[in-house]
């Protein structure tokens, strides 16, 4: 089954993460991703909230993966900043591997920030995003599908 955002937004916090353990590592993406913040709690203004914060101040990442780094789209211009390393390596959350965006080294104002991704559907990844050692709330990612020209 083909997931998209909206079924994520969807979801209580308990199917994400059951969703989020049973996903695989995949590739890591390249290119630009639209992001949504997936609250930890099941409240339904978790829907509206998410909404607000992809308007104002968070609209997604943009991989580069040759160089394995990222950026993250921010404020309601998506300007391009805040980096990340990217690179495969163990989950905090569940067993096995997952995509690693690791802040400590390239940011001063996130260097406390971990995330880590898994691919759930095809181009479309949860993540689990970490203050510490402490996780503050999960996200997605949806990388645009290919586009195909009929001759």
């Amino acid at each position: 089954m083909t997931l998209t955002t909206d079924d994520l937004l969807n979801r209580s916090a308990a199917e994400l993460d059951e969703l989020y353990r049973q996903a695989t590592l995949g590739p890591i993406p390249d290119g630009q991703a639209e992001g949504r913040v997936l609250f930890l709690t099941d409240q339904p203004v978790n829907r509206v909230v998410s909404w607000f914060v992809h308007l104002l101040a968070w609209q997604g990442k943009v991989f580069h993966r040759d160089e394995r780094y990222l950026l993250n789209r921010v404020t309601t211009f998506g300007l391009k900043l805040v980096k990340a390393n990217i690179y495969p390596g163990e989950s905090w959350f569940a067993p096995g591997e997952s995509i690693i965006l690791d802040y400590s080294k390239t940011s001063f104002v996130a260097q406390k920030i971990r995330d880590e991704i898994r691919e759930v559907s095809p181009g479309l990844f949860i993540g689990q995003a970490y203050w510490g050692d402490q996780r503050v709330l999960s996200f997605s990612l949806q990388f645009p599908r290919g586009i195909s020209i009929e001759l």
